[in-house]
């Protein structure tokens, strides 16, 4: 009797990346390794897409488009290759208009894609319907999603068999064409049980004949587990990655699981263990020079309790190491239960697994719902569609008063369709504003990043890769500071300062334009009839709202920070006219910096 073939996808170079270098690897350095991975048998990748899309554009200078056409030239025609889709967020930071929707399916069709995985964090299927119409359309094979996790503990209404046999029936009662059905748990927190028989349901109300795929990570430590219970419950296809970005918050890897299913009746893609061994080498070697963070390979026993995506852990980790303030990680792991029970259970997978993750960092650093994350406050209030339970009615009433807006029951499809900011002519007149080229690539990087698109379509995108050999040149220079212009941070209060050799005569300015005496280090402090406005969160500034002289109210926007994938507002605190703006446009602050004074 033949062994049940299972098909395999090698996710190394889009979950893999995301999941251990928060996306942040160049092209150039891993492309090798596609063409060992190639050699080794491997004929299905997931290859761009999710946060594999933006990371290019806001961190490597790169266009995601171009990687994805050298991807294909090295695999050849026939490779299935793979994408992400967040259902009407496509690859976009936020919802999408049905141009763009469609635009995205056009443009991931021309540049190389076979398959687009498609999902929805809150499992709501009218999110689904207009961007599987549309995939379908543009002749790319749609897999359609339905996410999972475990709830934590006490917590009850969703995220069972019977909730995910209601979201497969809506799929399946909406029409929407799919070629394949995924289950992808994005946190690793799904118990084997639940798996088995979720698949086993899936297998039943779709027949032998429909391809039912699992996606797990192994944040949690059951990913191998959970991989075992969808094999002998029918599974046909799962995934997996390549050493060194497998396991911990990737996927099992691949030679794990050809050793857990030696003996057994399943054949694993056609894979064998000595090619694959040759490919890890070969992406070692690659990835050698990346710095990995610790907890990328590491299994959290307390995941489940408070679930954060692999993916989106060491993002988040990252941030908060550049940030500083990574000690205050194991507190917002912590305070994500609450946001989490309070949310209305939606899964915890891009985006929402970053407004549970957001909402927590502003409990810890600002105090409990004191401070309102956009996207969380967006979520509890309908924006992005319907939570799998209703959201804590309290947290409904402070969002609204936090962000004034009221909860809407509006599809999220429509209301984007009525936001002329997400039409294909805004972002043509940000082209044209900037003159640059109006091409159908360039107006899908505009609307889907936004100003960091249009940074990096101006060559103004910043360059942020962690390699060992930059950071330890980094430590070096710091011992040895060279002469030139710095800024420095003295008592909350920042200063531009040059060093240089022997007595040159240097300066020292404060950043509104005031100078001081080289011996003044410490500012005066501020007068009676001034107040000075402080940053309550470590960030870059990605706006400057008020300028010097202007008079403004209490609650008015001084600034905008963006911090952890946040913009946030620093507002006013008493009425008066801004004596001082302290920082400049992508300056980055600390926690407690004064950046502006009212007078």
């Amino acid at each position: 009797m033949a062994k049940k073939f299972i098909d395999i996808m090698d996710t190394t170079f889009r979950d893999g990346f995301q999941s251990v270098f928060g996306g942040r690897v160049l092209m150039d350095d891993f492309f090798p390794a596609v063409e060992a991975a190639k050699k080794a048998g491997i004929n299905h990748f997931e290859f761009g897409g999710g946060a594999r899309f933006q990371s290019l554009y806001f961190y490597l200078r790169e266009d995601a488009f171009e990687m994805m056409d050298k991807f294909r030239e090295i695999v050849g025609p026939d490779a299935n290759l793979q994408t992400l889709a967040r259902g009407v967020n496509t690859v976009m930071l936020d919802t999408g208009s049905k141009e763009l929707i469609d635009l995205h399916a056009k443009l991931f069709k021309k540049h190389g894609t076979t398959t687009i995985r498609n999902f929805d964090a809150l499992n709501d299927v009218e999110n689904l319907k207009y961007s599987g119409e549309r995939i379908a359309h543009h002749g790319l094979k749609h897999e359609v999603v339905v996410t999972m996790m475990d709830l934590p503990p006490g917590c009850v209404g969703a995220h069972g068999v019977d909730f995910y046999k209601k979201t497969l029936r809506e799929i399946l009662d909406s029409s929407i064409p799919y070629d394949s059905i995924c289950f992808k748990d994005a946190s690793g927190t799904s118990n084997p049980q639940k798996v088995y028989e979720t698949i086993k349901m899936a297998r039943k109300m779709v027949g032998k004949d429909t391809h039912l795929r699992l996606h797990t990570h192994e944040t949690a430590g059951v990913s191998v587990s959970a991989y075992m219970a969808a094999l002998e419950a029918g599974i046909d296809g799962i995934d997996m990655a390549a050493s060194p970005v497998s396991g911990g918050t990737s996927q099992p890897d691949i030679l794990t699981m050809l050793h857990a299913t030696k003996g057994m009746d399943y054949d694993l893609g056609g894979l064998e263990i000595g090619d694959i061994l040759t490919y890890e080498k070969e992406l070692q070697n690659c990835l050698s020079d990346y710095f990995m963070p610790p907890e990328a390979t590491m299994v959290s026993p307390v995941i489940p309790f408070s679930p954060m995506p692999g993916g989106a852990l060491t993002a988040n980790t990252q941030m908060m190491r550049d940030n500083d303030i990574l000690d205050k990680f194991p507190e917002v792991i912590a305070a994500m239960q609450e946001v989490v029970e309070k949310g209305g259970y939606g899964t915890s997978v891009t985006p929402v697994s970053q407004f549970y993750f957001q909402q927590a960092l502003n409990n810890v650093m600002q105090g409990p719902w004191k401070a309102i994350a956009p996207g969380y406050g967006k979520m509890v209030l309908g924006y992005f569609g319907k939570t799998p339970v209703a959201p804590d009615p309290e947290i409904v009433k402070i969002a609204s008063e936090k962000l004034n807006l009221e909860p809407t029951t509006e599809k999220a499809l429509d209301l984007a369709n009525a936001d002329e900011t997400k039409s294909l002519q805004h972002a043509i007149d940000k082209l044209k504003e900037e003159g640059l080229e109006i091409s159908e690539e360039n107006i899908f990087i505009a609307a889907a990043c936004q100003e960091k698109g249009i940074a990096f379509l101006k060559g103004e995108g910043e360059l942020n890769v962690r390699k060992i050999s930059e950071m330890k040149k980094d430590c070096e220079g710091s011992s040895n500071m060279a002469s030139g212009n710095y800024t420095v941070v003295v008592n909350g209060e920042k200063f531009s300062v040059q060093v240089a050799e022997g007595d040159a005569d240097i300066q020292v300015t404060a950043v509104n334009g005031e100078s001081t005496a080289p011996a003044e280090s410490t500012p005066a402090p501020t007068s009676g009839d001034s107040e000075p406005i402080k940053a309550l969160l470590p960030g870059n500034v990605w706006k400057i709202v008020a300028n010097p002289g202007q008079s403004v109210n209490e609650g008015d926007v001084i600034l905008i920070l963006e911090s952890m994938k946040m913009e946030i507002d620093v507002v006013a605190t008493r009425g008066g006219v801004v004596k001082s703006i302290n920082v400049a446009t992508n300056d980055k602050v600390v926690e407690g910096q004064i950046v502006a004074e009212i007078g």
